[in-house]
Protein backbone atom coordinates (compact mmCIF):
# COMPACT_ATOMS: atom_id res chain seq x y z
CA UNK A 1 0.00 0.00 0.00
CA UNK A 2 1.26 3.33 -0.89
CA UNK A 3 1.57 6.42 1.45
CA UNK A 4 -1.50 8.00 -0.26
CA UNK A 5 -3.68 5.19 0.09
CA UNK A 6 -2.61 4.51 3.53
CA UNK A 7 -2.85 8.16 4.59
CA UNK A 8 -6.75 7.98 3.69
CA UNK A 9 -6.94 4.82 5.42
CA UNK A 10 -5.93 6.19 8.97
CA UNK A 11 -8.08 9.72 8.18
CA UNK A 12 -11.08 7.79 7.52
CA UNK A 13 -10.64 5.47 10.54
CA UNK A 14 -10.22 8.73 13.05
CA UNK A 15 -13.18 9.86 10.93
CA UNK A 16 -14.93 6.87 12.18
CA UNK A 17 -13.63 6.86 15.77
CA UNK A 18 -14.37 10.77 16.04
CA UNK A 19 -18.08 10.09 15.20
CA UNK A 20 -18.24 6.64 18.19
CA UNK A 21 -17.00 8.83 20.44
CA UNK A 22 -19.04 12.17 20.12
CA UNK A 23 -22.69 9.51 19.52
CA UNK A 24 -23.55 7.70 22.60
CA UNK A 25 -24.53 4.96 20.12
CA UNK A 26 -23.03 3.75 17.48
CA UNK A 27 -25.33 1.65 14.13
CA UNK A 28 -24.42 -1.64 13.43
CA UNK A 29 -23.22 -0.67 9.76
CA UNK A 30 -20.73 1.89 10.94
CA UNK A 31 -19.65 -0.79 13.76
CA UNK A 32 -19.07 -3.48 10.77
CA UNK A 33 -17.24 -0.87 8.33
CA UNK A 34 -14.71 0.58 11.27
CA UNK A 35 -14.40 -3.56 11.94
CA UNK A 36 -13.26 -4.09 8.27
CA UNK A 37 -11.07 -1.40 7.97
CA UNK A 38 -9.58 -2.47 11.25
CA UNK A 39 -8.78 -5.63 9.54
CA UNK A 40 -7.31 -4.32 6.67
CA UNK A 41 -4.75 -2.24 8.12
CA UNK A 42 -4.08 -4.75 10.30
CA UNK A 43 -3.46 -7.26 7.55
CA UNK A 44 -1.45 -4.52 5.97
CA UNK A 45 0.50 -3.87 9.15
CA UNK A 46 1.39 -8.00 8.76
CA UNK A 47 2.78 -7.78 5.59
CA UNK A 48 5.08 -4.98 5.77
CA UNK A 49 6.22 -6.62 9.35
CA UNK A 50 7.14 -9.22 7.46
CA UNK A 51 9.56 -7.56 5.17
CA UNK A 52 10.88 -5.32 7.92
CA UNK A 53 10.27 -6.46 11.63
CA UNK A 54 11.12 -4.27 14.53
CA UNK A 55 11.51 -4.54 18.40
CA UNK A 56 9.39 -1.60 19.43
CA UNK A 57 5.45 -3.27 20.15
CA UNK A 58 3.78 0.03 17.97
CA UNK A 59 0.19 -0.36 18.36
CA UNK A 60 -1.94 -1.50 15.06
CA UNK A 61 -1.73 1.26 13.04
CA UNK A 62 1.42 3.16 14.20
CA UNK A 63 2.69 -0.17 12.61
CA UNK A 64 1.90 -0.12 9.44
CA UNK A 65 2.38 3.42 9.19
CA UNK A 66 6.21 2.69 10.52
CA UNK A 67 6.76 -0.44 8.60
CA UNK A 68 5.82 1.52 5.37
CA UNK A 69 7.47 4.52 6.21
CA UNK A 70 11.03 2.99 7.04
CA UNK A 71 11.26 0.29 4.95
CA UNK A 72 13.36 2.03 1.98
CA UNK A 73 15.70 3.11 5.07
CA UNK A 74 16.09 -0.15 6.14
CA UNK A 75 16.87 -1.30 3.04
CA UNK A 76 19.43 1.10 2.41
CA UNK A 77 21.22 -0.13 5.57
CA UNK A 78 20.58 3.25 7.51
CA UNK A 79 18.53 1.37 10.43
CA UNK A 80 18.17 -2.67 11.24
CA UNK A 81 15.72 -1.98 13.95
CA UNK A 82 13.40 0.49 15.38
CA UNK A 83 13.99 -0.38 19.52
CA UNK A 84 11.45 2.32 21.28
CA UNK A 85 9.27 5.50 20.16
CA UNK A 86 11.93 8.16 21.72
CA UNK A 87 9.37 11.29 21.50
CA UNK A 88 6.24 11.86 20.58
CA UNK A 89 4.81 15.19 18.94
CA UNK A 90 1.50 16.28 16.82
CA UNK A 91 3.87 16.87 13.58
CA UNK A 92 5.92 13.85 14.04
CA UNK A 93 7.64 11.25 16.29
CA UNK A 94 10.94 10.25 16.92
CA UNK A 95 12.25 6.94 17.26
CA UNK A 96 15.03 5.41 19.10
CA UNK A 97 16.69 2.93 15.86
CA UNK A 98 20.15 0.55 15.84
CA UNK A 99 21.91 1.84 13.03
CA UNK A 100 22.96 -0.38 9.98
CA UNK A 101 26.40 -0.32 8.52
CA UNK A 102 25.37 2.67 6.64
CA UNK A 103 25.64 4.89 9.89
CA UNK A 104 28.03 2.96 11.39
CA UNK A 105 29.92 5.26 13.91
CA UNK A 106 26.30 5.79 15.88
CA UNK A 107 25.49 3.93 18.71
CA UNK A 108 22.08 4.91 18.17
CA UNK A 109 20.00 6.83 15.31
CA UNK A 110 16.82 8.60 15.43
CA UNK A 111 13.98 8.47 12.62
CA UNK A 112 11.79 11.22 12.92
CA UNK A 113 9.07 10.19 11.20
CA UNK A 114 5.88 12.67 10.33
CA UNK A 115 2.47 11.58 11.10
CA UNK A 116 0.52 10.86 8.21
CA UNK A 117 -2.06 13.59 9.28
CA UNK A 118 0.59 16.28 8.68
CA UNK A 119 -0.46 15.46 4.73
CA UNK A 120 -3.47 17.54 5.08
CA UNK A 121 -2.98 19.55 8.31
CA UNK A 122 -0.45 22.21 7.37
CA UNK A 123 -1.87 25.19 9.00
CA UNK A 124 -0.55 28.29 9.87
CA UNK A 125 2.78 27.72 7.94
CA UNK A 126 2.27 30.86 5.37
CA UNK A 127 4.60 33.11 7.11
CA UNK A 128 7.16 30.89 6.70
CA UNK A 129 6.86 29.51 2.96
CA UNK A 130 7.09 33.34 1.86
CA UNK A 131 9.65 33.10 -0.37
CA UNK A 132 10.71 30.08 -0.13
CA UNK A 133 11.24 27.82 -2.98
CA UNK A 134 8.66 24.68 -3.09
CA UNK A 135 11.45 20.78 -3.23
CA UNK A 136 9.76 17.59 -4.28
CA UNK A 137 10.63 14.23 -2.50
CA UNK A 138 14.49 13.92 -3.81
CA UNK A 139 14.89 17.56 -2.49
CA UNK A 140 15.24 19.28 -6.00
CA UNK A 141 13.01 22.40 -7.22
CA UNK A 142 9.36 21.86 -8.12
CA UNK A 143 9.07 23.51 -12.01
CA UNK A 144 6.44 21.67 -13.46
CA UNK A 145 3.78 24.34 -14.01
CA UNK A 146 0.80 21.46 -13.12
CA UNK A 147 2.37 20.91 -9.82
CA UNK A 148 2.83 24.62 -8.79
CA UNK A 149 -0.84 24.87 -9.63
CA UNK A 150 -2.25 21.91 -7.53
CA UNK A 151 0.45 23.42 -4.45
CA UNK A 152 -1.41 26.84 -4.97
CA UNK A 153 -4.58 25.30 -5.28
CA UNK A 154 -3.85 23.49 -2.31
CA UNK A 155 -5.45 20.21 -3.96
CA UNK A 156 -5.19 16.82 -2.01
CA UNK A 157 -2.26 16.12 -4.73
CA UNK A 158 -0.70 19.64 -3.63
CA UNK A 159 -0.99 19.19 0.23
CA UNK A 160 1.05 16.25 -0.38
CA UNK A 161 3.71 17.66 -2.23
CA UNK A 162 3.32 20.72 0.40
CA UNK A 163 4.45 18.00 3.16
CA UNK A 164 6.94 16.50 1.32
CA UNK A 165 8.26 20.22 0.29
CA UNK A 166 8.41 20.87 4.11
CA UNK A 167 10.22 17.43 4.98
CA UNK A 168 12.62 18.07 2.06
CA UNK A 169 13.57 21.67 3.36
CA UNK A 170 14.18 20.34 7.04
CA UNK A 171 16.71 17.49 5.38
CA UNK A 172 18.26 20.28 3.11
CA UNK A 173 18.70 22.68 5.98
CA UNK A 174 20.47 20.18 8.30
CA UNK A 175 23.16 18.75 5.55
CA UNK A 176 23.94 22.15 4.90
CA UNK A 177 24.47 23.26 8.65
CA UNK A 178 26.00 20.24 9.83
CA UNK A 179 28.51 20.79 7.18
CA UNK A 180 29.08 24.39 8.30
CA UNK A 181 29.66 23.11 12.22
CA UNK A 182 26.35 23.65 13.58
CA UNK A 183 25.16 22.17 16.84
CA UNK A 184 22.32 19.60 15.45
CA UNK A 185 22.16 16.26 15.44
CA UNK A 186 24.37 14.34 12.21
CA UNK A 187 21.64 14.15 9.50
CA UNK A 188 22.24 10.97 7.86
CA UNK A 189 19.54 9.78 4.91
CA UNK A 190 15.21 10.61 4.59
CA UNK A 191 12.91 8.99 2.35
CA UNK A 192 9.33 10.01 2.03
CA UNK A 193 8.06 10.77 5.33
CA UNK A 194 11.07 10.00 7.64
CA UNK A 195 14.57 11.65 8.60
CA UNK A 196 17.43 9.39 9.97
CA UNK A 197 19.86 10.75 12.27
CA UNK A 198 21.93 10.88 15.16
CA UNK A 199 20.24 10.15 18.06
CA UNK A 200 21.11 12.11 21.31
CA UNK A 201 20.54 10.10 24.36
CA UNK A 202 21.19 6.96 25.79
CA UNK A 203 19.39 3.74 25.61
CA UNK A 204 16.93 4.66 28.00
CA UNK A 205 15.96 7.89 26.34
CA UNK A 206 16.57 10.63 24.39
CA UNK A 207 17.91 14.07 25.56
CA UNK A 208 15.72 16.64 27.59
CA UNK A 209 14.87 19.66 26.41
CA UNK A 210 16.55 23.23 27.85
CA UNK A 211 12.83 23.97 28.62
CA UNK A 212 13.48 20.98 31.42
CA UNK A 213 16.31 21.57 32.36
CA UNK A 214 17.90 23.84 35.28
CA UNK A 215 21.35 24.70 34.70
CA UNK A 216 24.26 25.22 37.48
CA UNK A 217 25.40 28.67 37.19
CA UNK A 218 28.76 28.05 35.54
CA UNK A 219 27.30 26.75 32.67
CA UNK A 220 24.53 28.78 32.34
CA UNK A 221 26.39 31.68 30.45
CA UNK A 222 28.62 29.82 28.43
CA UNK A 223 25.99 27.78 26.67
CA UNK A 224 24.04 31.23 25.94
CA UNK A 225 26.66 31.98 24.28
CA UNK A 226 26.97 28.55 22.32
CA UNK A 227 23.40 29.16 21.75
CA UNK A 228 23.89 32.47 19.95
CA UNK A 229 26.84 31.34 18.26
CA UNK A 230 24.74 28.91 16.54
CA UNK A 231 22.19 31.11 15.55
CA UNK A 232 24.49 33.72 14.19
CA UNK A 233 26.20 30.66 12.13
CA UNK A 234 22.86 29.85 11.02
CA UNK A 235 22.49 33.11 9.94
CA UNK A 236 25.26 33.92 7.91
CA UNK A 237 24.46 30.67 6.28
CA UNK A 238 21.12 31.93 4.90
CA UNK A 239 18.81 30.26 7.48
CA UNK A 240 16.65 31.38 10.33
CA UNK A 241 15.61 28.91 12.70
CA UNK A 242 11.86 30.26 12.75
CA UNK A 243 10.79 28.28 15.68
CA UNK A 244 13.84 28.26 18.40
CA UNK A 245 12.60 28.00 21.70
CA UNK A 246 14.45 26.29 24.98
CA UNK A 247 11.35 24.08 23.84
CA UNK A 248 13.67 22.90 20.31
CA UNK A 249 17.49 23.01 22.02
CA UNK A 250 18.26 19.34 23.30
CA UNK A 251 20.94 19.21 26.50
CA UNK A 252 23.26 16.21 26.64
CA UNK A 253 25.77 16.20 29.38
CA UNK A 254 26.74 19.59 29.20
CA UNK A 255 26.12 20.36 25.23
CA UNK A 256 23.59 21.47 23.22
CA UNK A 257 21.94 20.37 20.11
CA UNK A 258 19.49 22.43 17.75
CA UNK A 259 16.69 20.71 16.50
CA UNK A 260 13.21 20.68 14.40
CA UNK A 261 14.22 22.65 10.96
CA UNK A 262 11.16 22.15 8.87
CA UNK A 263 10.14 25.64 8.64
CA UNK A 264 13.41 27.37 8.23
CA UNK A 265 13.56 30.58 6.82
CA UNK A 266 15.84 32.71 4.42
CA UNK A 267 16.58 36.01 5.47
CA UNK A 268 16.95 37.18 2.38
CA UNK A 269 13.74 36.00 0.71
CA UNK A 270 11.15 36.14 3.48
CA UNK A 271 9.62 39.12 3.99
CA UNK A 272 8.96 38.98 7.53
CA UNK A 273 12.67 37.27 8.09
CA UNK A 274 14.01 40.26 10.28
CA UNK A 275 10.78 39.69 12.92
CA UNK A 276 11.17 36.28 13.13
CA UNK A 277 14.59 36.28 13.87
CA UNK A 278 13.84 38.66 16.31
CA UNK A 279 11.16 36.30 18.25
CA UNK A 280 13.57 33.66 18.16
CA UNK A 281 16.28 35.35 19.81
CA UNK A 282 13.81 36.29 22.31
CA UNK A 283 12.34 33.41 23.50
CA UNK A 284 16.31 32.12 23.82
CA UNK A 285 17.25 35.31 26.25
CA UNK A 286 14.18 35.17 27.89
CA UNK A 287 14.73 31.44 28.88
CA UNK A 288 18.44 32.54 29.72
CA UNK A 289 17.10 35.45 31.74
CA UNK A 290 15.32 32.63 33.69
CA UNK A 291 18.95 31.00 34.35
CA UNK A 292 20.25 33.92 35.72
CA UNK A 293 22.32 35.23 32.33
CA UNK A 294 21.34 38.86 31.46
CA UNK A 295 20.78 40.09 27.75
CA UNK A 296 19.52 42.55 25.59
CA UNK A 297 17.37 40.10 22.87
CA UNK A 298 16.71 43.26 20.51
CA UNK A 299 20.60 44.52 20.68
CA UNK A 300 21.58 41.22 20.32
CA UNK A 301 19.68 40.28 17.62
CA UNK A 302 20.24 43.49 15.52
CA UNK A 303 23.67 43.40 16.22
CA UNK A 304 23.93 39.69 14.35
CA UNK A 305 21.91 40.54 11.61
CA UNK A 306 23.94 43.54 10.52
CA UNK A 307 27.13 41.04 11.08
CA UNK A 308 25.98 39.02 8.74
CA UNK A 309 25.03 42.08 6.02
CA UNK A 310 21.56 42.82 6.69
CA UNK A 311 19.43 45.89 6.80
CA UNK A 312 17.64 46.81 10.02
CA UNK A 313 15.32 49.32 8.72
CA UNK A 314 12.01 47.66 7.12
CA UNK A 315 12.04 47.47 3.31
CA UNK A 316 9.81 47.02 0.43
CA UNK A 317 10.40 43.63 -0.57
CA UNK A 318 10.90 43.40 -4.77
CA UNK A 319 8.01 41.42 -4.54
CA UNK A 320 5.61 44.09 -3.30
CA UNK A 321 6.91 46.49 -6.15
CA UNK A 322 5.66 46.92 -10.45
CA UNK A 323 8.21 47.09 -12.22
CA UNK A 324 6.14 48.62 -15.03
CA UNK A 325 5.39 51.74 -12.49
CA UNK A 326 7.73 54.93 -12.55
CA UNK A 327 7.02 55.45 -8.58
CA UNK A 328 7.68 51.94 -7.60
CA UNK A 329 10.75 51.76 -9.61
CA UNK A 330 11.91 55.10 -7.76
CA UNK A 331 11.54 53.44 -4.49
CA UNK A 332 13.56 50.75 -5.23
CA UNK A 333 16.22 52.99 -6.71
CA UNK A 334 16.03 54.82 -2.81
CA UNK A 335 16.08 52.28 -1.28
CA UNK A 336 19.13 50.56 -2.89
CA UNK A 337 21.16 54.18 -3.33
CA UNK A 338 23.57 53.02 -0.78
CA UNK A 339 25.10 49.61 -2.52
CA UNK A 340 21.47 47.27 -1.81
CA UNK A 341 20.38 45.11 0.81
CA UNK A 342 20.58 41.82 1.36
CA UNK A 343 17.20 41.90 3.40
Amino acid sequence: MNNNKLVELYDELDDIESESRNSARTTKKRQSKKQEMDARLFIRAQEHSRAFKFTYQAARFEEAWLADTLAELADQLWITDVLRKAKAGKEASVYLCKPGPAARGSEFVAAKVYRPRMLRNLKKDQVYRDGRTDLDSDGHKVYKEADLHAIAKRSVYGEELRHQSWIAHEFAAMERLFAAGADIPRPYARSGNAIVMDFVGDALGSAPTLNEVQLEHDEARPLFERVMRNVELLLAHGYIHGDLSAYNILYWEGQVKLIDFPQVVAPQDNRNALRIFLRDVTRLCEYFSRQGVDSNPRRQAEEMWTRCGYHLREEIHPRDLDPESSRDRAVWLEQNKNGGSKA
